[in-house]
């Protein structure tokens, strides 16, 4: 059954998509099946992905609104070696359409319920908003995944995810709870970005990644080419660390698995 992710920061600009994309593309290139849901309305995970967003036929509102299986709205062939469940503009009124829906948090479960056994690892790629799709998101999900950077107010910023966390939790999803928190677009010359993540350090041990991801141009330029960045420059420093971001994943896992057994 697969572990299923939501990346999600309720500020926007810190990595969440470039970290979905990135992070999927390399968990699938160690032959791990993994499927990505855009669930952000922009369609940022959808076209770098290599997928038109404007030429998809079935989106991310088709399962939710309009319950149309999985399976057909699965995209199978995109640029990251990963399958994909695509978003675009129509996906904004699935926020309205929800609303009228009874047990319309976890309608994003339910969905998947028939497709989960068929991978190892689901991404959802929230929007930066805490709306009814990230309710949906982390309704599904079994953690969530926060990238986020160094700075000052994105500490803030993860006080009062941690806190929404806690509260979907209690309500939503007894099971959901942090996956890890991944320090992005870092520059170690940054003084206050090595302060703020000591601080991170300090404050959640373990749950943050050993793994940086550094300010990278290859990582920028990527989704423009409609490519995760080991498609598009493997050698850039981008590729380099989701590579080896996905490494401690799966160490982090198969730590974790005999602890499930004997539970």
């Amino acid at each position: 059954m697969a572990r299923v992710i939501a990346v999600a920061n309720q500020k926007g600009g810190v990595g969440k998509t470039t970290t979905c994309v990135n992070l999927a593309a390399s968990l699938a290139a160690t032959r791990r099946r993994v499927l990505v849901i855009d669930l952000d309305p922009q369609g940022n995970a959808t076209m770098g992905s290599g997928v038109d967003k404007y030429e998809v036929e079935h989106t991310a509102y088709d399962l939710l609104v309009d319950e149309v299986p999985a399976e057909q709205v699965i995209v199978k062939d995109t640029n990251g070696k990963y399958d994909l469940i695509s978003a675009n503009g129509d996906v904004t009124a699935a926020e309205i359409k929800l609303m009228e829906f009874f047990a319309r948090e976890l309608r994003l479960r339910n969905a998947l319920e028939p497709v989960k056994d068929q991978y190892d690892f689901i991404f959802i790629d929230c929007p930066p908003a805490l709306n009814m799709l990230t309710v949906n998101a982390m309704g599904a999900a079994d953690s969530v995944l926060v990238p986020m950077q160094c700075e000052y107010y994105a500490l803030e910023g993860l006080t009062a995810l941690i806190d929404t966390i806690s509260k979907l939790a209690a309500v939503v999803n007894p099971n959901l709870g942090i996956e890890g928190i991944l320090r992005t677009m870092y520059d170690p010359r940054n003084r206050l970005a090595n302060d703020v993540s000591d601080q991170l350090k300090q404050h959640f041990g373990d749950k943050v990644y050993r793994t940086v991801i550094p300010r990278n141009v290859r990582l920028a330029e990527a989704p423009s080419f409609g490519s995760p960045a080991i498609y598009y420059d493997k050698s850039s420093a981008g590729a380099k660390a989701y590579l080896a971001l996905a490494g401690e994943m799966l160490r982090r896992a198969e730590r974790s698995e005999p602890e499930t057994e004997e539970a």
